[in-house]
């Protein structure tokens, strides 16, 4: 019976890794950060299977995940595709996770945000951040899950009312963004429960859209569009969020950067499938191309940034402004001149 059991599973196996040989999205000459809520990770006993293809598939360099209820699976998986590796929070988890290539991205730090008791009405569910280099550019990407549901109304005067507690997530993360990284490229990404499109007097996210000098939904269009294109088709609605900060603006502007809603369901034979056997939620994609970096001679050699100094000689971060000495792990050195 044993026997037999794991004979249909590595078949199982096989047509599922068959089913998304066609599924794309990372390439070597991109940043490419994917936003996945996996509706409490496994949902099913064949959903780590269904993961561990897609990842491997969509090669993203990051993977913001949101509802990761088994840790242990998700290392599991993880382990199996060659240079990716996971980070979760130690104390409370709130089911937020990241995923990373370890052979493009270098993990300066990762921590918890709004942790403490006031906050918790606004984040049920602490934002994570993480602080990471790119082929010697620093970058900073939050991973929210903010509080679901409510009933569209934006209620000032009840702390309760689910759209007033996502709009002080909003504020919150805002006053963070502006105080410390302004002069930083910054992604904030998640599940954000609200639409980008709602009126503006019930717009959870107006102070960001207001502020179009520093920040931009780079998926407004998708919200603005077709609702078989939204990352949550059961409502329908679209939820989950990419915005950027205008030190990528020009980034998004290239021709080859793409924002999507990744449509797993059309190589899981329809929705019902992808729903029932993953998620309720589609994975977000931004691919960020940056053209007037070289990235493809450094990825050849899997070349990794380990140091930066300036021309004094002290430790700094890789956008420093000015002449900077850079360090690779393979034993090379070069010089950059950074003008902000």
């Amino acid at each position: 019976m044993n026997k037999f059991f794991f004979i249909i599973l590595f078949f199982n196996q096989i047509i599922i890794a068959q089913n998304f040989n066609d599924l794309l999205f990372g390439t070597e000459s991109s940043l490419d950060i994917v936003s996945w809520n996996i509706e409490w990770f496994p949902k099913t006993n064949t959903t780590a299977t269904y993961v561990q293809e897609i990842i491997t598939n969509l090669e993203a360099d990051i993977y913001a995940l949101q509802e990761i209820e088994d840790t242990t699976l998700l290392k599991e998986i993880i382990s199996n595709i060659p240079n990716y590796e996971c980070h979760f929070k130690s104390s409370y988890y709130g089911g937020l996770a990241y995923v990373y290539n370890s052979n493009t991205i270098q993990v300066n730090s990762i921590y918890e945000i709004f942790t403490s008791n006031p906050y918790w009405s606004a984040f049920p569910r602490s934002p994570q951040v993480l602080d990471f280099s790119f082929f010697g550019n620093d970058y900073i990407i939050i991973n929210n899950h903010f509080k679901c549901c409510g009933d569209g109304i934006l209620d000032f005067n009840n702390s309760n009312d689910e759209e007033y507690r996502r709009l002080q997530a909003v504020i919150y993360l805002k006053q963070f963004i502006d105080n410390n990284f302004s002069n930083t490229n910054v992604i904030i990404t998640g599940d954000l429960n609200d639409n980008l499109i709602d009126a503006v007097p019930n717009n959870v996210f107006q102070s960001f859209i207001d502020d179009n000098e520093n920040y931009l939904f780079a998926d407004m269009q998708i919200a603005q569009g077709n609702s078989l294109d939204w990352s949550y088709p059961s409502w329908p609605s679209h939820l989950d969020h990419m915005l950027i900060t205008d030190e990528l603006f020009d980034e998004l502007q290239n021709s080859n950067s793409i924002i999507s809603v990744i449509k797993i369901d059309d190589y899981m034979g329809g929705w019902n499938s992808y729903d029932y056997n993953v998620s309720d939620h589609r994975p977000i994609g931004l691919k960020l191309d940056f053209n007037s970096i070289n990235l493809n001679s450094e990825l050849v050699h899997n070349k990794r940034l380990v140091h930066v100094v300036n021309t004094l000689g002290s430790d700094v971060k890789s956008n420093y402004n000015g002449l900077i000495i850079r360090f690779f792990d393979d034993g090379t050195v070069d010089k950059k001149i950074i003008l902000k």
